[in-house]
């Protein structure tokens, strides 16, 4: 005889299997159109360069010396035993920095204020870019053709038509390319990706994040340094040959040019990427946007707190909202003149997942608490860093497999980037297309893509 517990529970088990076949469909669903990543080695064109054995050490060189690039240098020296590297090679316009960098390593490290004559250097395996952003693209795709492995610090480019550039580099020269987002080799990020391709969640429906700063005298205005002399670099060489808003020589664009349109999208570029990166790699399935609108102001005007820096082009505050072909939704806000973020969420159907420190916690939504069962995950590890971040990509370089921040990642990162610059700086709300690489405003006009003179100042 069948009591009421009993009719109870077995309606509860048919419905938590309903749910987890449900859910397995989800999760098929999904990684079905799983993006596809670059098989590296089987390029089209391969470029020259050694293969590299498991047992092997790899030569590596750095180009762009700044503060990043020092630390990129230190945290690669830290490492060097661990993964079988030599720091072999130094390049910066600036002899000062180059000359830092060679300092830490000793030896007979070559250093070269031409990053071309870097990669002449047939000793050189692989490469990271710390350079201003609107060199980026430039030097990835350079040093691919070269044959060399690339790890370009986020954003991979300034904007979208050369991000795509060094998207067909990778794709004919079948070199290790991986985007400088740190976030990415963090354990909880792909923790996350985990459980939702197993379904846990059901359906993405919206995920959030933020990178936020309070700096009073004005963010990115950092120290000027008064030993750099306008005979101290080459500037041309500094602004390169796409940079159409031509300075003349400026200290203030040289030490904090992430303020400055020409070089840098601000917080798009510098702060976004952070959590953009691992806020799609953990839906498991990275899309490229189909509608991406932001909001940026500039009123607290920080700037006027550090005498003698002109107000900056970008905005102190940006809000962007970024809709997906499966339907899901991000949010994403970042700013320099307030500290108080969002939570790391990403919300499904059935439950939502809470990203912090080195925790997921999985939390089953009202209606479904009877079939899901809540999940805690602590003590994930690695945690983000620069240096984890560096070994993933040596690994793969000796591996053939692909890297945390591979170019599919960076591509679909950068587009949101691009869309969202485009959006604020025009007052629009960008479409894209995917397949054509087209840009249209919602009523069907195409809008050329933000680019070196596209956009004023660039």
């Amino acid at each position: 005889m069948q009591t009421p517990q009993n009719t109870s529970t077995a309606a509860l088990q048919t419905r938590r299997g309903f749910l987890k076949t449900t859910a397995a469909a989800t999760a098929a669903a999904a990684t079905a159109n799983l993006f596809k990543p670059p098989v590296y080695g089987q390029g089209t064109a391969p470029a020259t360069g050694r293969v590299i054995g498991a047992n092997d050490r790899i030569v590596v060189g750095f180009v762009g010396l700044g503060p990043q690039g020092q630390l990129h240098v230190d945290k690669m020296k830290a490492n060097a035993e661990k993964n079988n590297v030599a720091l072999a090679a130094f390049c910066d316009l600036w002899e000062k920095r180059r000359e830092m960098a060679k300092a830490k390593v000793g030896g007979d490290a070559k250093t070269y204020d031409d990053y071309r004559r870097l990669l002449d250097n047939k000793d050189i395996d692989a490469v990271i870019c710390a350079t201003v952003d609107h060199w980026h693209a430039r030097v990835a795709i350079d040093a691919m053709k070269a044959g060399k492995h690339i790890y370009v610090e986020k954003p991979m480019a300034r904007y979208l038509p050369e991000a795509w550039e060094v998207w067909d580099t990778v794709k004919t020269t079948g070199k290790v390319f991986q985007v400088g987002s740190q976030g990415c080799s963090d354990a909880k990020w792909h923790k996350a990706a985990e459980l939702v391709k197993e379904g846990k969640i059901g359906p993405l429906v919206l995920g959030q994040g933020s990178y936020m700063r309070n700096t009073p005298k004005g963010e990115w205005n950092y120290t000027i340094e008064p030993d750099l002399k306008a005979d101290s670099v080459n500037w041309n060489q500094w602004l390169g040959p796409d940079i159409k808003t031509r300075a003349e020589f400026n200290p203030d664009h040289f030490f904090r040019w992430r303020k400055y349109y020409p070089y840098c999208a601000g917080l798009l570029g510098d702060l976004f990427p952070h959590r953009l990166h691992p806020l799609l790699l953990a839906t498991g399935n990275p899309e490229f946007p189909v509608r991406v609108a932001a909001i940026g102001t500039k009123k607290i005007l920080t700037d006027k707190n550090t005498p003698g820096t002109p107000i900056r082009d970008v905005p102190e505050c940006l809000t962007l909202i970024a809709e997906f072909p499966s339907g899901y939704s991000l949010m994403v806000c970042s700013s320099s003149v307030n500290e108080q973020g969002l939570p790391d969420i990403i919300r499904g159907h059935y439950a939502t997942l809470y990203i912090g420190g080195n925790t997921v916690e999985l939390k089953p939504e009202r209606p479904f608490t009877d079939e899901i069962d809540p999940e805690r995950h602590p003590n994930l590890e690695p945690v983000e860093d620069i240096g984890v971040h560096q070994s993933n990509w040596l690994a793969c370089i000796r591996s053939g497999k692909v890297p945390n921040g591979n170019i599919e990642l960076a591509i679909r990162v950068q587009t949101v980037v691009s869309l969202g610059e485009m959006s604020d700086r025009l007052g629009i709300t960008c479409h894209y297309d995917e397949k054509t690489r087209t840009i249209t405003d919602g009523t069907g006009r195409k809008v050329e893509p933000a680019y070196y003179g596209v956009l004023k100042p660039s």
